[in-house]
């Protein structure tokens, strides 16, 4: 019954580690998402308020001519980084997904070579009987 105990109690400490490790991965994962997601709003945020700085200061027709490109290309501009942004979370996200993947797949091959080892034993002791 002992033994029981003790190879429940190591396996329990096992999966605790490999979750302590999963959840680890995932807040940093989470961690730089956030970072990029807020560094691209911030950068889209200065170029549209800068622009519609520029377009207060237009007078007249000929100046919301000359500076309506400018805004086409603020908006262009913020929409790539937005869709660049977002390229980079699903790669880091599929990346930090893998390594979970590979942390349970971990246990699991663990969980089942420990389990073999168990029943191998338990066969042997049952022939030596």
């Amino acid at each position: 019954m002992n033994q029981i105990n003790e190879q429940f109690a190591a396996a329990t400490r096992q999966f605790a580690e490999a979750a302590a490790q999963a959840n680890r991965l995932a807040l940093a994962n989470a961690q730089d998402v956030f970072g990029l997601q807020l560094a691209t709003l911030e950068k889209n945020a200065a170029a549209t308020f800068a622009f519609l700085g520029e377009l207060a200061d237009v007078r007249d027709a000929d100046g919301l001519k000359a500076v309506l490109p400018k805004g086409v290309q603020v908006a262009r501009e913020n929409i790539e980084r937005a869709v660049s942004t977002g390229q980079e979370v699903i790669g880091r996200s599929v990346k930090a997904g893998e390594a979970i993947g590979q942390i349970a797949k971990g246990q699991f091959e663990a969980a089942t070579a420990q389990a073999k080892a168990e029943a191998e034993k338990v066969a042997k002791a049952a022939k030596a009987r």
